[in-house]
């Protein structure tokens, strides 16, 4: 008898086959497949995965994956996820052209020279080589030079393990680092008004291009996702605002911070 809730087949899937991808994606031919999650299989082999030669954005994570040969013809390939596998190299990756994102984290890449596979991809912005929020990494991520060691092979990075790296996000990051420095209790003996300002204008993020592709459809859905819970902290800082400059006393006798 197989356990509830699980389909038949995949209980403990080593190999992918053409129908696990079909069942997967909802797609009858396998070239027509543009997202793909098979997350969590137990999966050992990639099997016909190179014949989906028009996918975008894959997940691979929590999976058992010891290399990434079929990945080499999937030259449309925007995003991947293969965190926590079992992965000692990315050569295969390098013919992946159109590679913007990578999560590799919870790997086996013991040196920032394994990543030089990778420094012919023009596309590729966002590298994520250890989570600490799930407790992933690679044994190349506890040197002390591992991010400078990072930006010399891939120099073209903006985003190293989540944080901006070059561009004015980075200074804009460090800014945001700075201002929560200065607000601390132990740095304000006298915590007055809060004036926010807007630094865009009101419904900046909401507006959208024409939607081209699936990668970008999700790419939009995931980034309102996001918007909403922003939106929702926004509040909840503005009502905690609102009852500390209560608490502190009139208006009169508070200063204003204007950002």
């Amino acid at each position: 008898m197989e356990p509830s809730g699980e389909k038949p087949g995949e209980a403990e899937v080593l190999s992918i086959t053409p129908q696990l991808l079909k069942s997967r994606s909802g797609e009858f031919a396998l070239d027509s497949i543009l997202l793909l999650k098979l997350r969590g299989l137990g999966l050992v082999d990639l099997g016909c995965l190179g014949e989906c030669l028009n996918i975008e954005w894959l997940d691979l994570s929590g999976n058992a994956l010891t290399h990434l040969g079929p990945l080499a013809s999937l030259h449309q390939l925007a995003v991947l996820n293969v965190s926590n596998n079992q992965l000692t190299g990315l050569e295969p990756l390098a013919a992946c052209e159109n590679l913007q994102t990578l999560n590799a984290a919870g790997n086996l890449l013991a040196t920032p020279g394994q990543l030089q596979c990778l420094a012919g991809l023009q596309g590729l912005e966002h590298l994520r080589l250890r989570d600490p929020l799930a407790r992933l990494s690679n044994p190349m991520c506890g040197s002390p030079s591992y991010l400078a060691a990072i930006r010399e092979v891939l120099p073209s990075l903006k985003v190293i393990d989540g944080e901006r790296v070059s561009g004015q996000g980075s200074e804009l990051y460090q800014l945001f680092r700075d201002l929560d420095s200065s607000l601390r209790p132990s740095s304000s003996p006298g915590l007055g008004a809060i004036e926010v300002q807007p630094w865009v204008e009101p419904g900046y993020w909401e507006s959208w291009p024409i939607r081209s592709s699936s990668i970008l459809e999700e790419a939009c859905r995931q980034f309102q996702d996001t918007l909403q819970e922003c939106l929702d902290l926004d509040r909840q800082a503005g009502d905690t605002l609102a009852q500390a400059q209560q608490a502190l006393g009139p208006a009169e006798s508070t200063s204003s911070f204007v950002f």
